[in-house]
């Protein structure tokens, strides 16, 4: 199964949804289901279910480590991956709670390496994709957006993280989630 580890921006869909709309003229943009944006914490790739316990303790392990508790996070701002010149990903960046979501992904990113899982190729950095880049027909507009516009999207209050599944279909990713673990 395909996992990864996540905070969900629940309650904000139809905020996300405005910011969105700022990007829908774009060309070659493809927006991400405002139900399924979220904050990847740790994406875990394919994994056997034989693991989940002890992914399970090491998840539980890596919310006690990172000391975090129930916090705010106030989404906003736009930035893209990888750069202005060449975009595949846009997103949703968090202007208040970056810092404790940067301490859940240290501390889940040391659990799971341990366990063996890829360490992360970059440096973390706490977003929800909002849309990708198929072609770049549209970058004019999505350069505009992410440099002109300044979008406020709301506060959320995050009291856990979530293992997620995702399941590939015809019409894009479908998640569903595995397990809570609270902070």
């Amino acid at each position: 199964m395909r996992l990864f580890v996540s905070v969900d921006p629940d309650g904000l869909e139809s905020e996300i949804e405005a910011v969105q709309e700022l990007l829908s003229d774009a060309g070659g943009i493809r927006l991400t289901d405002p139900e399924q944006v979220h904050v990847t914490l740790k994406f875990l790739g394919e994994t056997d279910p034989d693991r989940l316990s002890e992914l399970r303790e090491a998840l539980a392990g890596a919310v006690e480590e990172s000391g975090v508790e129930p916090f705010e996070v106030e989404f906003g701002g736009l930035g893209v991956f990888p750069h202005l010149d060449y975009i595949s990903v846009v997103w949703l960046g968090a202007r208040e709670g970056g810092d404790e979501l940067t301490r859940l992904h240290e501390a889940i990113e040391r659990q799971t390496v341990e366990l063996g899982f890829e360490p992360e190729e970059h440096d973390f950095t706490p977003h929800a994709t909002v849309a990708r880049m198929d072609h770049a027909g549209g970058k004019e507009l999505v350069q505009d957006v992410v440099t002109e516009r300044d979008p406020d999207v709301g506060r959320m209050r995050v009291e856990q993280i979530r293992l997620t599944k995702s399941e590939l279909t015809p019409d894009g990713p479908a998640y569903s989630t595995v397990e809570r673990f609270p902070l």
